[in-house]
Parts: structure tokens; C-alpha cells; sequence
């Protein structure tokens, strides 16, 4: 197993060493390295030290900033630059040098803390300065993340794909593949079942307010029966002519139209009904993955999150491994919080962490990952599967994300390539229909094509993301010394699942 010589300076790890070692396993792991940490004065490829004449024997120092980390909390994003590297941060009243290397007798040196940025872009430290609708879903307009589309940029993953090939260019030897069968990247869809049984007198009213006049003829079709949202083979039959399965997220707390006024809403179906059960043995039976749509509030109790995946189980006969939250609905004051609970009812992985506005990854990284629990000072041991796009953001909330969504599309997907991560997409159950929802299918199919185009993407399910990334993290892992990844910690990360 390919590992690197690491040392890490105390004067930083004595203040934020939960925090360093996370960020760097995080970064070395995602690139494919295990590790073996060893001190300033020893050879090694890599150092971290605020002071680079510490470690004379580094091939790369990268310098830490001790300054920034004591204000990471409190660092606003003023844009993103591109100085000989990839898109980095510059911060409001915060002077940080460029991304760069110098050279200094055999050694090079980045003199730019940029396992800071990362920890801080994969954070979310800014989120919490942002305001909230009633749903937590943030509103950046008018900042750099919005005017200059940061989010579609994933600047975490490829300020650590440089790193990677920084390292490599010092001779650093090849790290592990980040996917099967050769592949640069994976892709993956998911379809969150909302709506898929239409209130037939209210569901016409809804398509004549999106179409207006035009929409006359599909809504009496509606009221008469004639068209419908219950289309999950409708989907199966199109992702089989496309080589790929997806994965269906049910929600297991029926809600309702009063319900949905007073400012709950979940969806209306009941996962127990006759029809679902069969569909749920459907799916399941012919290779597509069956997740849990979580309800608007079960993140107020990790009890209530456990329930729900319970009844999902006893109803589909086999563990459920994969979460998305109805409405992206995490705990609005505290989105560790939720992460936490998955961890606690035993997700494998989940897929929630998203601004709903905006197209591209939320916590600027593509990869998987396991977040950081930033009160606990842990890593959670439920990783995420990064989202890139979702369906009304190139739609309904197209004013967020402006141009051509084949062009906003094609770009999520180079860069996902770029820095070896995965597209992961979110088409709900009932925009199949081409009449009730023009070109929101026929897009989805397009991006299967491009990806197909492309060649070099292996496309999975979410939860086969998930079980690839977590063997190949655990194999690096045990591979691995130091970076102070005791028992206690491995017992919440995969190597002990």
C-alpha cells in the first residue's frame, strides 16, 4: 500500500490537533495515500510547520498559519483567485499569500496554509453568516459564492487534486486509484419519491400557475386520469436503455395537505400501502437501491430518524444504508447535529449536505468524505456523498444559476472529473413526464449521454459509491501510522464498521 512520510508541527497540533489531523488524513486519503508520520527533523515528503527551516529534510513544506486558524471562525469569503494554481479563497481583511511554490535549496514550499482552506471550505464556516429562509435553506446573493458560481468550482477538492500533483511532480510515489476499473470518476442519480400519487383536483391548478395557458391541456388530462405522477418503471425502463441504476429514497411519515399549510411538508403517500410495498420489492429486486427519504423534522431526535429507517426496513425486507433529507431539511442551527444522528442509526452514507439554490458541491469538495464534527472535534463516521446537482436549480431557481443548463451541466461534470470525485444528481419522482415538467427528463438524459460521451466515469448507485469509498478509506487506513487516529476514533470512522 503506497504511504507517505508526513511530520506535523507541535506548535500547531498542540492547538488544533483534532482539527490538522482530520484535515490532512482527509486530503491524503481522498488522493489515494496512506501515511506515516514521522518528526520535522527526519526526512519526509511532506511537513506542515509555520515555520519552514523546522523541517530542512521536507521535499514539500506547506506553512501553516496560525493566525488563520485562530480566526478560521470568524474568515469571510471576498472571492476566489487563480494565481499558478487552482482557485483558492482570499478572505475579507485577511492577507494570505498566494497558492505557490518556492524553492529553498532542495526544498519546496507553499507558503499558503491551504490545508486551512480546505479545513475551513469543508467546514462550512461561513454558513453561519448567511440568512435563512423558514426551510435553513441559505441565500448568498450577491456574494462571491453566488456571482462567482464557488460551489460548481468544488475549490476544496481541487486545492487538494493540486496538492496530489505537486507531490507527485517531487517523486512522491503513485497513490491508490480513487475508483474501480480504471475509471477517473463516478457518477450516480437518486430520485426523491415526493409526489408520486397526484391530488387529482388540486395537481391541474399547479400545472396551469407553472404553464399557463399551455399547461390547459395537460392539467384535464390530470383531472381525468389520463396522466399521472406514479412512473417509477417509467424511470427503471430509461435508466436500463442508459446502462445505469439509480436510487429511489421513500419517506416512511405520511403527511398531509393541512399539514403542509401549517408548515410541514412532507409528503402525502403512505410507504405501507399495498402499491409501494410491491413497487419497493420491484426496485430492489432488479438492481435499483432503495433509500430513506427523511421527514422535514426528523432531525429534531435521532430516535425519530432511527424509526423511520426501521419501518423502511421491516417494509422492504433489507437494511437501508443511504439517507437524503426531505426539503435538504438538516438541523438549521446545527448540521453536525443531524450528521451525527446518521451516525447513530447506522447510515453508511448520506447525501443531504446541499444549498438548494445552488448548482454544485456545498462544502466545496466532490469527493466523498467523512464530515467533521466540529463541538466533538471528530470525524463522523457516516460519509457523504456530495451532491452536485439538483433538478429545479436548472429550472425553478434557474434565476440562482444563470446560462444554458447543458453548459452549467457539462461544467459540473469536467470538474467532478477533474478532481477524480463523483457527479451525483437528484431528479424527483415525478418530472418523467415531458408534458408536465418540459425537458427536466430529457436533461437528466442528457447528462447520462455526456457522461457516457466522456468514457472515463463509472457509473454506480449511491450506496455503491459509498461501499467502494469506504473499503479502499478503511485499506488506507490500516496502512497507515499516526496523525493520531487512536481506537476511540477508529470505532466512529469504517474501520471499525
Amino acid at each position: 500500500m503506497t504511504t507517505l512520510r508526513i511530520a506535523l508541527d507541535p506548535e500547531i497540533t498542540q492547538a488544533y490537533g483534532p482539527e490538522v489531523h482530520w484535515i490532512w488524513r482527509t486530503i491524503l486519503l481522498t488522493q489515494g495515500w496512506g501515511w506515516i508520520e514521522t518528526s520535522l527533523a527526519e526526512p519526509c515528503d511532506l511537513a506542515y510547520t509555520p515555520d519552514p527551516d523546522r523541517a530542512p529534510l521536507a521535499r514539500l513544506c506547506v506553512q501553516a498559519d496560525l493566525g488563520a486558524w485562530e480566526r478560521r471562525t470568524a474568515l469571510r469569503l471576498r472571492k476566489l483567485i487563480n494565481g499558478s494554481g487552482p482557485h483558492h479563497p482570499v478572505y475579507v481583511g485577511w492577507e494570505t499569500p498566494p497558492l505557490a511554490l518556492t524553492t529553498d535549496s532542495a526544498q519546496r514550499i507553499c507558503r499558503r496554509d491551504l490545508a486551512l482552506d480546505v479545513y475551513w471550505l469543508m467546514t462550512g464556516q461561513e454558513e453561519r453568516y448567511w440568512p435563512q429562509d423558514r426551510h435553513g435553506f441559505r441565500d448568498y446573493s450577491g456574494s462571491a459564492w453566488q456571482e462567482q458560481g464557488v460551489f460548481g468550482k468544488a475549490p476544496a477538492s481541487t486545492l487538494s487534486a493540486w496538492l496530489k500533483c505537486v507531490l507527485l511532480q517531487l517523486g512522491c510515489p503513485e497513490p491508490a486509484p480513487a475508483w474501480p476499473n480504471g475509471k477517473r470518476a463516478a457518477a450516480a442519480a437518486g430520485h426523491d419519491v415526493d409526489y408520486p400519487q397526484v391530488i387529482r383536483w388540486l395537481e391541474p391548478l399547479r400545472i396551469i400557475a407553472r404553464q399557463g395557458a399551455g399547461g390547459l391541456g395537460p392539467a384535464l388530462e390530470v383531472a381525468l386520469g389520463k396522466r399521472h405522477h406514479w412512473l417509477f418503471r417509467n424511470w427503471m425502463n430509461l435508466e436500463r436503455s442508459l446502462g445505469v441504476r439509480s436510487a429511489f429514497y421513500f419517506m416512511t411519515v405520511r403527511g398531509s395537505l393541512a399539514q403542509y399549510a401549517l408548515g410541514t411538508p412532507d409528503a402525502f403517500y403512505d410507504v405501507g400501502a399495498a402499491p409501494f410495498r410491491d413497487v419497493l420489492r420491484e426496485l430492489a429486486n432488479e438492481g435499483f437501491e432503495v433509500g430513506l427519504h427523511a421527514s422535514y423534522r426528523a432531525y429534531t431526535s435521532p430516535q425519530r430518524l432511527a424509526a423511520e429507517k426501521r419501518r423502511l426496513e421491516d417494509l422492504l425486507g433489507r437494511p437501508v444504508s443511504g439517507i437524503r433529507h426531505h426539503y435538504w431539511h438538516t438541523n438549521p442551527a446545527d448540521v453536525e447535529e443531524t450528521l451525527l444522528f446518521h451516525e447513530q442509526a447506522g447510515f453508511q452514507y448520506d447525501s443531504s449536505l446541499v444549498h438548494n439554490r445552488y448548482l454544485g458541491w456545498r462544502r466545496g469538495c466532490a469527493n466523498p468524505f467523512y464530515p467533521f464534527h466540529q463541538r466533538l472535534r471528530r470525524e463522523v463516521g457516516t460519509l457523504q456523498v456530495p451532491l452536485g446537482w439538483m433538478d429545479d436549480q436548472l429550472f425553478h431557481l434557474a434565476a440562482h444559476n444563470p446560462g444554458d443548463p447543458r453548459e452549467r451541466l457539462q461544467a459540473l461534470i469536467d470538474r467532478a472529473a477533474a478532481v477524480e470525485g463523483c457527479f451525483v444528481m437528484d431528479v424527483h419522482d415525478y418530472v418523467y413526464d415531458e408534458a408536465l415538467y418540459p425537458g427536466w427528463q430529457g436533461l437528466y438524459r442528457w447528462a447520462w449521454e455526456t457522461i457516457d460521451r466522456r468514457g472515463d466515469f463509472w457509473k454506480a448507485t449511491p450506496i455503491e459509491i459509498a461501499a467502494h469509498w469506504r473499503k479502499r478509506y478503511s485499506s488506507l487506513l490500516a496502512a497507515s501510522r499516526g496523525l493520531a487516529l487512536g481506537r476511540a476514533e477508529v470505532a466512529n470512522t469504517p474501520a471499525g464498521a
